[in-house]
């Protein structure tokens, strides 16, 4: 009992248990924020243009009721959500790498040279040119 106590105690405290929990509270909050977004500003404002609600379409087959524009209605309200999630970490992501210094490309030193008397590329460190067996200046 006691080694299974302490195997459950190390993974609770664990980074990864723990960043999980956070992120599962941080997200519950933030669906909120984004939905009150899509709910009470962004579809409002969709609705002036044309209708946002297509749950009043219903077909009805033989006695059964095929509600596709609930479905619609769905389709169109995961459409925005994504959207705005995209937008809201399109931002995120720029205002981070505003944040971030651009890393200057570091010049890497050659390593062959030309050799004078046949124009070979040949090693930077060679004395002599295996190609035409010239004796090189260092």
């Amino acid at each position: 009992m006691k080694k299974l106590l302490k195997e459950f105690r190390d993974f609770a405290v664990k980074g990864n248990a723990l960043n999980l929990a956070v992120g599962v509270l941080i997200g519950g909050a933030f669906q909120g924020i984004v939905n009150s977004l899509v709910n009470d500003i962004i579809s409002p404002v969709i609705g002036l243009f044309g209708k946002s609600d297509f749950s009043a379409y219903i077909l009805t087959i033989n006695g059964v009721e095929i509600k596709y524009g609930s479905f619609i209605t769905a389709i169109i309200n995961f459409l925005i959500l994504a959207f705005v999630i995209f937008m809201i970490v399109k931002g995120v992501n720029s205002l981070t790498s505003l944040g971030k210094k651009k890393e200057e490309p570091v010049e890497e030193e050659p390593t062959t040279k030309v050799c004078p008397f046949c124009q070979s590329e040949i090693s930077i460190k060679a004395i002599k040119c295996p190609h035409c067996t010239s004796e090189i200046e260092a």
